[in-house]
This record gives structure tokens, C-alpha cells and sequence, in this order.
């Protein structure tokens, strides 16, 4: 990767709700208390075995510390680069991130509503998509009534926006 990309990459702003945020937070707390611990052992056990040159043992412990080591500072940067969500702050006139949003299907011929989050916390499944998203893009800062354009795999979709809401507590 040249620089650039990896200051790009490191400054990109993660939107995240509370809940996201305090999520991250327990799995860097597990990561960094229990699975570290748990790692050190395994290489430690493998070390006591001898010849560390034919070891699958230490070789797959090695590779899981790498594997845990390379998550934590995933989290780390993504934390760095939060912003938080601020569902008090959210406002029903234009859809934002954190908006829940129910738009008409043009060619479907059907109703669907997403939450729009940011992409550490999409679950398209569960009806969250990420701002990041050509549906979530094309979303963001439409008002009632206005229709976007996604192309997507099949070709154009349309979807009218029908309502703009927030979530509640």
C-alpha cells in the first residue's frame, strides 16, 4: 500500500451507534485480556515441544497471535476514527446516518425499510445498510417524496423515499 492510501484509509471516519461503539470496546477488552493470554500459552506449550521447525503447533499459534494482533489494531483505528451517531440530534426532514428510512420499491412494487448506519455495523439482512452503500449513498440528504436511482447488479432499481424517521429508545 503507498502512504497515501494508508492515511486515507486511517482517517475515514466510522460512524457508529453507542451500542457499536461499546460492542468494539468489549471485543478489544477480550481480545486484549483473555485472547492474548490464551495465544501466549499455546506458544509457550508448542515452545516446551522442541523443534520449533516442524511444529504445526506453534506454527498455527503464531499465526492465530498474528490473526488477534491484526484485529486489535483494526479496532484501535477504527475507535480512533469514530464518530458517534447522535440519535438525540437526528432530524426527520432529510435521511441521515442513523435514519430509519422507508422508501417504495419502483420495480419490486413493494415497501421495505432500512436503518442507515455505518458500515462497521450494516447487516442488509436485518435491514441495516451502510452510508457507504449505493442504496445508503443515494439516500443520504433525501427528503420525503424524493426518488433515487441505484444501479445495481440486475440494472436501475428506483426507490421513492415515503418516510424518515428515528429510532427510539
Amino acid at each position: 500500500k503507498t502512504i497515501e492510501k494508508v492515511v486515507a484509509m486511517s482517517e475515514k471516519k466510522t460512524f457508529l451507534s453507542y451500542e457499536g461503539i461499546k460492542a468494539l470496546e468489549n471485543e478489544l477488552h477480550e481480545l486484549r485480556t483473555v485472547r492474548r493470554q490464551e495465544v501466549a500459552g499455546k506458544i509457550k506449550e508448542a515452545r516446551a515441544q522442541g523443534d520449533l521447525s516442524e511444529n504445526a503447533e506453534y506454527d498455527a499459534a503464531k499465526e492465530e497471535q498474528a490473526e488477534i494482533e491484526a484485529r486489535i489494531a483494526e479496532i484501535e483505528n477504527k475507535l480512533s476514527n469514530v464518530e458517534l451517531i447522535d440519535e438525540d440530534n437526528l432530524k426527520t426532514d432529510t435521511v441521515s446516518v442513523g435514519s430509519i428510512v422507508k422508501v417504495f420499491d419502483m420495480e419490486m412494487d413493494e415497501e421495505m425499510v432500512f436503518t442507515i448506519t455505518g458500515s462497521v455495523e450494516s447487516d442488509p439482512l436485518d435491514g441495516k445498510i451502510s452510508n457507504e452503500s449505493p442504496l445508503g449513498q443515494a439516500l443520504l440528504q433525501k427528503k420525503v417524496g424524493d426518488v433515487v436511482d441505484v444501479v445495481a447488479p440486475d440494472g436501475l432499481m428506483s426507490f421513492k423515499v415515503l418516510q424518515i424517521s428515528i429510532p427510539t429508545k
